[in-house]
């Protein structure tokens, strides 16, 4: 323009202000979500970020096989440890139904009989016993049940306040349980209190969902995964969601959306920055690749503490992860027929159906585990969604009978899928399909239904697979081994609030709300509302 200098340098245009929000969520699976939707209720700004492009995690519904009208949960299934003061403080909108068989187990090597135990009629799980030839084991059940039971009333009362002291927790469950359950291996009160090898694998199994261990492991992981498996509710049930895994997701992010979080998918958090004063959260958007730079008071990483190390650029604090489970989806045209005249299919796989999962055989497993391959019967239990909740199916295939499956495989650790993923887990589908028609009249594969592409509607997922599809380390399904519900000495009670919520890292600005927190674990939300409590805590209470 005539008059301007055109000696004058161009000035930099300033920085675009970066949007500062009181919290930053990494991970949108349903303890992020329960985080959001908490701190959005208690009238903080709240951004989560979600690598995905769909929120949930693990709890979410898919139309797993092509052309068929079934959202099967694919890799969460049952509810037991959600609280019911999450559901009611932040209004989910969500059915949990209760399954009156609690389970049903062939005699292995002899599958004609089976132990039906049904929690609405004790006369008939007694005869159930005596004809498995466990007569005497009906009393000890009966016993270890209503021991259990007070386990769970005594512990779960816990899980929505700061973490109890271990002295107060020993105080509550009695010096018996403490020694049983704190102090040596579960091996110990399995075989002290059941004669029956049967009797004692089913007792067992519940130490090693995802827990790659033995019953008489020193470390006792399989102790505490135990303790996590009886307490729910407190009274230890496993409940079906209504609409499957995908009620559970959207439930909690309507509760998120409602109390105003900010949710974004298809945002991938490439690392976090603690400061004295608040965080830096950078990330970007997969999909353009643009880079962004948020502020935020607090982070809170439902991602694996793996994942948040490299996010943190710090060393790994403990070892990696392993996952120990094989995860298989089946759409069946019926259920199988099963060698036990007395015993109705519909029955027998409406609670949890264990296969080959005796005291011995659960041992052997885990011991051709460890020396690098796939057990030759691997232990397997399985459960029947559509049998509670048929409404996850769509009116064609509730009409004509079908019905899905959702299995879940016992000792498979990481490291048998590494070398060659899609081969080892082609073979131990084909294992744990075999173990699985050893206690039917008739092969499973006569009964799978097929796709709209005629291939039959099975679907096996390794730790290696869940690994890449939902973030899982080394497909650990609690991101790493549990730890006791409580704070031991010298870990959080005497600590800051968040330690005493058992949500603490080394950056007071940066706490755990996954599954890798203190009370983490299975589907709870117990860490996502106890990360939001010690946020809320921190700054002053709801505003």
């Amino acid at each position: 323009m005539p008059g301007m200098p055109t000696d004058v340098p161009a000035q930099p245009r300033p920085p675009a202000p970066r949007p500062r929000y009181d919290v930053v969520v990494v991970g949108g699976g349903h303890n992020g979500l329960t985080a959001a939707a908490y701190l959005g209720r208690a009238g903080r700004s709240v951004l989560l970020l979600e690598r995905a492009d769909h929120l949930g995690g693990a709890t979410r519904s898919d139309q797993v096989f092509a052309g068929r009208d079934a959202r099967l949960s694919r890799y969460s299934y049952l509810v037991s440890l959600l609280p019911a003061t999450v559901r009611d403080e932040l209004g989910l909108d969500l059915t949990l139904r209760r399954r009156r068989i609690s389970s049903y187990t062939p005699v292995p090597g002899e599958p004609s009989r089976g132990l039906l135990v049904d929690t609405g009629d004790p006369a008939a799980t007694r005869r159930s016993f005596a004809n498995v030839g466990a007569p005497g084991d009906a009393d000890a059940w009966s016993s270890f049940g209503e021991r259990t039971a007070a386990l769970a009333r005594a512990v779960f009362g816990t899980v929505t306040g700061p973490l109890p002291s271990a002295d107060q927790v020993r105080a509550a469950i009695g010096e018996q349980w403490w020694r049983d359950l704190v102090e040596t291996p579960l091996s110990e009160v399995v075989e002290r209190s059941f004669a029956s090898d049967l009797v004692r694998g089913v007792v067992l199994t519940d130490a090693l969902i995802g827990t790659f261990a033995r019953a008489d492991d020193a470390t006792l992981i399989q102790n505490r995964c135990f303790l996590y498996h009886v307490i729910g509710g407190g009274t230890g049930d496993w409940d079906v969601p209504v609409g499957g895994m995908g009620a559970v997701q959207h439930a909690l992010e309507d509760a998120a959306r409602r109390h105003g979080a900010e949710l974004r998918t298809s945002a991938a958090v490439e690392s976090v920055h603690p400061g004295p004063t608040g965080a830096e959260v950078v990330w970007s958007d997969p999909w353009t690749g643009h880079e962004h730079r948020t502020a935020a008071g607090h982070v809170l990483a439902g991602c694996s503490p793996a994942e948040l190390d490299r996010l943190l650029g710090a060393e790994p604090a403990d070892p990696p992860p392993e996952g120990a489970q094989l995860k298989v989806n089946m759409l069946l045209t019926r259920l199988p027929r099963l060698r036990d005249p007395q015993v109705d299919p519909a029955r027998a796989f409406a609670g949890t159906f264990h296969v080959n999962e005796g005291y011995g055989q659960l041992d052997r497993a885990y011991q051709e585990a460890a020396r690098g391959q796939v057990p030759t019967l691997p232990p397997a239990e399985i459960y029947c969604h559509s049998l509670t909740d048929p409404s996850i199916l769509g009116p064609e295939l509730r009409r004509t009978g079908h019905h899905t499956l959702t299995l879940f495989g016992l000792h498979m650790p990481a490291r048998l899928f590494r070398e060659d993923p899609v081969g080892a887990r082609d073979a131990a589908l084909t294992a744990t399909l075999r173990s699985l028609d050893s206690v039917l009249a008739e092969p499973i594969e006569d009964c799978l239904a097929l796709d709209q592409d005629g291939r039959p509607c099975v679907e096996a997922r390794s730790p290696v697979d869940l690994e890449g599809d939902v973030g899982l380390p080394g497909g650990h399904i609690f991101h790493r081994d549990l730890a006791w519900p409580w704070a031991e000495p010298g870990q959080g009670h005497d600590g800051g609030l968040a330690a005493r919520w058992g949500v603490s890292t080394a950056h007071e600005r940066v706490l755990l709300c996954g599954a890798g927190a203190r009370r983490g674990g299975g589907v709870s939300g117990i860490p996502g509302r106890s990360a939001a409590m010690a946020v809320i805590g921190l700054t002053g209470g709801p505003r």
